[in-house]
């Protein structure tokens, strides 16, 4: 999504966060939470609070979600690590960037319902299409009885035009979220190719592990059928990891 973008190059300076080439040094010792008056949860170094790139302060909802990326900036060695701190530049995306581009990244979730994963079923072979139709109805029946999104399955890659009321519904839906569960529910739907399932996973029906085996389906029956190469195995744990990691923040903002 054009809006929520990749991890950013984010490293830490004693004044704030700001983006460097270098690396790093650990200059802080612990890491903990403390409650704001105003409301929220800030992260602190120290004592002191670290910046976000734009220079705003980590104040997160709940106490879980400033623990996780508290835990986070804890768990750094001699040198900070941008990619192993996921929870970090969620909470950083959402304060620095989907605060002041909320609609455009709701229309991009929704636009991801007019050619949903769930409603593309494979051609053949028939042991495919079988195991599409038994895993992936429940869900698109769900998405109908529990949030109204109606959506038509097709079979092949052939387009095919989902109701307006069902993209208008998701954009609803993306909205009445605050900044911290849109942002990764901006980062959940492409990572799944599916509304509905990033949907179902921001709303604890589904796990982000059972929403990634969904997703992958195709995927996986070639693997049974040619095997997997440590290449691709590793990119598919990679996702696998971000999805579960979604599914944590989802949570420790509930």
């Amino acid at each position: 999504m054009s809006h929520i973008p990749p991890l950013d190059p984010m490293v830490a300076a004693k004044k704030g966060f700001r983006e460097s080439e270098e690396r790093l040094k650990r200059f802080w010792k612990e890491a903990s939470v403390a409650a704001e008056d105003a409301g929220g949860w800030v992260v602190l170094l120290d004592g002191r609070a670290p910046k976000t790139p734009a220079h705003n302060r980590f104040v997160l909802p709940t106490e879980v979600a400033a623990r996780m990326v508290a835990g986070e900036w804890a768990a750094q060695g001699e040198f900070l690590d941008p990619g192993t701190m996921p929870a970090t530049r969620i909470a950083a995306t959402a304060i620095d960037r989907v605060a002041l581009t909320r609609e455009p990244v709701a229309e991009e979730i929704a636009a991801y319902v007019g050619s949903d994963l769930l409603c593309y079923l494979a051609e053949h072979p028939t042991p495919l299409v079988a195991e599409q139709i038994r895993k992936w109805t429940p869900w698109r029946e769900w998405a109908g009885r529990e949030l109204g999104i109606v959506v038509q399955p097709t079979s092949g890659i052939i387009h095919v035009a989902q109701p307006q009321q069902s993209i208008a519904r998701v954009r609803e839906q993306a909205l009445e979220l605050d900044d911290f569960r849109l942002t990764a529910l901006a980062m959940a739907v492409p990572l799944l190719g599916s509304a509905i399932l990033g949907l179902a996973m921001q709303r604890g029906a589904i796990s982000g592990e059972d929403a990634f085996e969904l997703s992958r389906l195709d995927e996986a029956f070639q693997e049974r059928q040619w095997g997997v190469d440590a290449e691709a195995e590793e990119r598919t744990a990679a996702r696998r990891a971000e999805a579960v990691l979604i599914d944590r923040w989802f949570r420790a903002l509930a």
